[in-house]
């Protein structure tokens, strides 16, 4: 059975929010050396010294990098799981939008690709819980001869 159209096309915006993740923190990878000065300048403290400083940006983008990969990929997999009909999957889907909107709120509230990795995920989800989908994701009942 083919998925309805809102289905696919939310699937496509999942993959979508992936490479805007992705290529937004691989930008800002290449940028370490700009984020490093600026915090050095920044930096009142007297027990942190440049080195350390340099240190820590590059574990954190490397982290924020692969962190933007791992959402990829977890979006593109559950997206396609939801095209096949997955209820669980639209389930896991609506808890990464929610975190990759709460991130964006709370850690990065004035990043564009952020704003628009956000948004592309949450109108994705959206998609998946329209009216004309519903039957699309079954509920699970019990088995059959009602044991367990």
């Amino acid at each position: 059975m083919r998925p309805p159209k809102p289905v696919s096309v939310a699937f496509w915006l999942y993959v979508l929010a992936g490479l805007v993740l992705i290529a937004a923190f691989g930008y800002t990878l290449t940028q370490q050396e700009t984020v490093a000065q600026a915090l050095i300048d920044l930096n009142t403290t007297e027990n942190l010294d440049e080195e350390q400083i340099r240190s820590g940006v590059s574990t954190l983008l490397w982290t924020l990098f692969v962190g933007a990969v791992v959402f990829a990929v977890l979006f593109a997999l559950f997206g396609w799981k939801a095209r096949e009909g997955a209820r669980s999957a639209r389930t896991i889907l609506t808890v990464l939008a929610a975190i990759t909107l709460l991130l964006q709120v709370l850690l990065f509230p004035t990043s564009v690709p952020m704003l628009a990795a956000s948004f592309l995920a949450v109108v994705a989800t959206a998609l998946l819980y329209l009216p004309s989908v519903t039957g699309y994701f079954p509920r699970q009942g019990p088995p059959a001869g009602g044991q367990r």
